[in-house]
C-alpha cells in the first residue's frame, strides 16, 4: 500500500485532552480523555470510547515525551468504530512551528 502522509507518524506513550470548540469559537464538552496511537507533524490518530464528529474542531493539549504541552486546534477527519472504541484520525490546524520542530526533532532520535 503507497503511503499518502506527507509526514512520518511517531508512535507515542502519551495522553490528551480534547475539548470541543463550536462554531464561535466557545468549548462545549468537557474534556474528553484519548490513547495516542501515533503523531506526526501534520496530525495525530487516537483511540477513545466516545464517538465525536467528522469535520468538529477541539482544543488540545498535548504533553510530549520532554514533559512540554503542545496546545493547539485539531480537526477530525477519519473516524473507525472498532468494537467499542472509536479509532480516530485528526489534522492540525494552526500548530507553531516551534510545536511541529519539537515533533521533527524527537521523530530524528527514533530513527537513530
Amino acid at each position: 500500500m503507497e503511503e499518502k502522509r506527507r509526514h512520518k507518524r511517531l508512535d507515542l506513550d502519551v495522553n490528551i485532552q480534547l475539548e470541543r470548540l463550536d462554531e464561535e469559537g466557545v468549548t462545549t464538552l468537557k474534556y474528553v480523555h484519548v490513547d495516542v496511537t501515533d503523531l506526526s507533524r501534520s496530525g495525530i490518530g487516537f483511540v477513545c470510547a466516545r464517538e465525536l464528529e467528522k469535520g468538529s474542531f477541539y482544543d488540545t493539549r498535548i504533553r510530549i515525551w520532554t514533559k512540554e504541552v503542545l496546545e493547539v486546534v485539531l480537526e477530525i477527519v477519519r473516524c473507525e468504530k472498532k468494537g467499542d472504541l472509536y479509532q480516530y484520525g485528526a489534522s492540525f490546524i494552526g500548530m507553531t512551528d516551534t510545536d511541529a520542530l519539537k515533533i521533527d526533532i524527537y521523530q530524528m532520535f527514533n530513527e537513530l
